[in-house]
Formats: C-alpha cells, structure tokens, sequence
C-alpha cells in the first residue's frame, strides 16, 4: 500500500475536524456547568478552533503536487 500525499491531507483534515468536534462539545459543556464564563469561553473557544484550522490548511499548502 502507498500512502500518497492525499492521504495526509485527508487525514489533516480528519484530524482538524475531531479537534474542532472535540472543542465545541468541550465548550457546550463548560457553558452549561458556568453560564457566567460563557464570553470568555466563547472567545478562547474561537481562538483556538482558528489554531486547529490553521494547522490544516498549512499542511494542505505544505504537500504541494497533489
């Protein structure tokens, strides 16, 4: 089997994917244990859902050629 260069991009974006999932159901159930923090929640939230993007749209430029 080759693992070809669009696999790694795919799984980039499996993994990019999961995160943010992951981040959001993280963010949600905070929110409901503290109604009070739900801005600061929300703009760390939204900080670091840009992080995981960014992570994957540098390895989808980084695997040129594809």
């Amino acid at each position: 089997m080759v693992f070809s260069k669009a696999f790694a991009v795919a799984f980039a974006a499996l993994g990019g994917g999961l995160g943010i999932g992951i981040l959001g159901s993280k963010a949600a159930e905070a929110t409901g244990r503290n109604p009070g923090a739900a801005t600061p929640i929300l703009v760390i939230s939204i900080i670091l859902a840009a992080l995981v993007e960014g992570i994957f749209i540098l390895t989808a430029f980084a695997v040129s050629g594809i």
